[in-house]
């Protein structure tokens, strides 16, 4: 009786309406049929199931087939809002959960038109899940898909794009092919080849009206390959690639198919490294048409005032503009007046964002040196490459640095850190490879000097201390079965 009093008690909670049911948010462990009974009974009790939101909670392989079995009744559902649906799982369980659940829509014959699998980190191997879902007829007509934050990599990207790829091609052959209009899959690592194989599914569909893909290590190859698969989409509204390394070379790519692209609303190239050559490209390319544009996020992108300018030229004739986001970059106290004197000239300086972390305008040579930023990007491409064919090696190219990894260790700040480059890895295991491993008091201290730089509210520099940290830890955890062998120009991480 008191199963049944609880139960009753947690269905009276659970949101359920003539529109779907959501679980957001109760922190549900789910591992057996038994466990999902509350989920079950819910879905069971609705009678126009539209959505299914079971974001917040954890649901393993056996919860995952009672859940399908009970989708199996509903035909009517359209959004499948599963963030953060999985932790705490096994890797080598999501792909089943998934499986389970995506056989589950097919049975029942629901045609989803939105799926969210956000901050589930399943990485390529949930992929394999994920494809067999996207392949299925319940994805033919879907037209939000959301993927952020799922650790996709090169090799989850080149899955899904083939996955996506096979649904176009099969939905085609049934008289109405894929027609997505959103697509996210901000911070997946997807570097540029994971890009690149995006951009011809892209290419291919033609329909999409908003893709975000922030935070993906990016650079201009990527970027040529993805305006290509832009000017295809002329229903492109929001445009979201912020923290990707642009550089002067990918503005020149981007510049040249935005006067295609004149239904964008909302562009964000924030944190994109474009300076002040690649602003200026930008703006020449927005100063004429782009009517419906309403914000525009260019913030530090080390842009000089002489960009600004042009920035906000181009703002001139653009009626609905809301927000120009300009804070972060280098117009010092003079450049910052100019600015805003030009803005007031159009009556747009209501729509500049702060300038709270405007930096002092850098000299020419400083600023013209190293403008793309990318002069290791080719070694960065074939590093991703062989760790995307072979998950057992790794291998990371050395480069001096001004600050060593003894300097980081007696004063462990961000910019001392962040001083050692890409092969901080590398460097700061040299500098500590003499201690025992199994000296957990003297590794602990090195860990927690790395971990302080994990709450950095700038992006790179928490990403770069999580990469490192991850390393370390799984080399402490299987030291066992692994060995480091570092060389004088690369070190090698492979099992044994």
């Amino acid at each position: 009786m008191a199963n049944v009093d609880a139960l009753t008690e947690a269905l009276a909670k659970t949101k359920v309406d003539q529109n779907g049911v959501s679980f957001a948010g109760k922190s549900l462990k789910l591992d057996n049929e038994d466990d999902a009974n509350e989920v079950t009974e819910a879905i069971n009790e609705c009678t126009d199931l539209e959505y299914l939101n079971l974001e917040g909670n954890t649901l393993g392989v056996n919860a995952a087939r009672a859940v399908a079995k009970s989708l199996e009744k509903h035909p009517e559902l359209k959004r499948a809002l599963w963030k953060d649906m999985f932790t705490g799982r096994m890797k080598t369980e999501i792909p089943k959960a998934l499986e389970h659940l995506g056989n589950g829509l097919v049975t029942a014959g629901a045609r989803l038109v939105e799926l969210d699998l956000s901050d589930n980190a399943f990485g390529p191997i949930g992929v394999e899940g994920l494809a067999a879902l996207l392949r299925s007829s319940s994805c033919y007509a879907l037209e939000e898909l959301r993927l952020n934050n799922n650790g996709l990599g090169i090799t989850g990207g080149k899955l899904l794009a083939a996955a996506l790829t096979d649904c176009y091609k099969s939905s085609k052959e049934q008289g109405k092919p894929l027609a997505l209009k959103v697509f996210v899959a901000g911070r997946n690592r997807l570097e540029n080849d994971g890009a690149t194989a995006l951009a011809q599914v892209f290419k291919m569909i033609g329909t999409l009206e908003e893709i975000a893909m922030p935070q993906n290590g990016i650079y201009h190859v990527g970027i040529k390959a993805l305006s290509e698969a832009f000017v295809h989409n002329k229903g492109l509204r929001v445009l979201n690639l912020n923290d990707n390394t642009i550089g002067s070379k990918g503005a020149d790519h981007i510049a040249g198919v935005l006067p295609h692209l004149q239904a964008l609303t909302d562009i964000n190239f924030g944190d994109c490294l474009l300076k002040t050559k690649g602003a200026s490209r930008l703006a020449e390319a927005l100063t004429d048409g782009h009517k419906n544009l309403k914000d525009l996020q260019l913030g530090y992108n080390e842009i000089r005032v002489d960009g600004a300018l042009l920035i906000a030229c181009a703002m001139k004739n653009k009626l609905k503009i809301v927000s120009l986001q300009l804070d972060g970059n280098q117009f010092g106290t003079k450049g910052r007046k100019e600015l805003e004197t030009k803005l007031k000239e159009f009556g747009k300086l209501h729509v500049l964002g702060s300038l709270d972390e405007n930096e002092s305008e850098e000299s020419e040579e400083e600023a013209e040196d190293g403008e793309d930023g990318n002069s290791t990007e080719e070694e960065e491409s074939a590093d991703e490459s062989n760790q995307s064919h072979n998950n057992s090696v790794t291998i990371v190219e050395l480069t001096d640095s001004n600050i060593s990894a003894k300097d980081f260790l007696k004063s462990p700040n961000m910019d001392n850190f962040m001083a050692l480059g890409d092969n901080r890895t590398v460097l700061i295991y040299e500098e500590i490879k003499t201690k025992d491993q199994q000296d957990i008091d003297s590794y602990v201290k090195v860990l927690m000097k790395i971990s302080a730089m994990s709450n950095n509210l700038k992006t790179d520099v928490s990403d770069a201390s999580s990469n490192v940290l991850n390393t370390y830890i799984n080399n402490f955890l299987f030291g066992h079965n692994r060995r480091i062998i570092c060389g004088p120009s690369q070190i090698l991480c492979s099992s044994i």
